[in-house]
């Protein structure tokens, strides 16, 4: 079902940008060692930075390892997408968000073996037929390190939808995708918009 969806999860592009040669961590380590920019670039991304922590017996480059819902004075919804089972809840059993309410969505995350370049998140809502879709940038990471063993990124403020016509059910389809065009996570997920909590 996912796949009706990858149209609408076409990352928006920008003209004229081309994305740049892949290199390896030990490639981007041995660039310029002199350029006092580059290495300042090289350590906002982790290159270099402590020892690499990437699971040489499993070949993903980016793992998605939790999702979130924060809403100011209220706990955080977090769906711990290592348990199995997680995705599928996430379909199955929406969750409810009171109507005109502000909440952010945040994501924490590991990255393996290689540099990951440009990260987003793609999100599609539809109800009653119409669609809205959103595309957050996350940014790019180097491999984690035992100094900087996940990384968690936490997404511009929203305000759910209020009123008659706001409230109800919504189904979504949500796709964290890479430069590259590496799709890392794609899932299908479901809330509720009601008059409180």
């Amino acid at each position: 079902m996912a796949g009706d969806h990858d149209d609408d999860l076409k990352p928006e592009t920008t003209e004229g940008f081309k994305v740049g040669e892949k290199k390896t961590i030990d490639e981007y380590q041995q660039l310029d060692q002199n350029d006092e920019s580059l290495r300042k670039w090289k350590e906002s991304l982790g290159i270099g930075t402590g020892k690499d922590i990437s699971d040489k017996s499993d070949p993903r480059k980016c793992i998605i390892q939790s999702l979130g819902l924060e809403v100011e004075g209220r706990p955080d919804i977090i769906i711990d997408l290592k348990t199995p089972g997680a995705l599928e809840a996430l379909k199955d059993k929406p969750f409810t968000i009171k109507e005109g309410a502000q909440f952010r969505m945040k994501a924490t995350f590991k990255v393996q073996h290689q540099l990951l370049a440009g990260l987003k998140y793609l999100q599609v809502v539809k109800r009653m037929g119409v669609k809205h879709k959103m595309q957050e940038m996350i940014g790019s990471y180097g491999p984690n390190t035992e100094d900087k063993p996940i990384h968690e990124k936490k997404f511009e403020p929203e305000t759910a939808p209020s009123g008659m016509v706001g409230r109800g059910h919504y189904n979504a389809v949500s796709k964290f995708i890479d430069d590259d065009g590496e799709t890392h996570l794609m899932f299908e997920w479901s809330f509720d918009v009601k008059k409180d909590w």
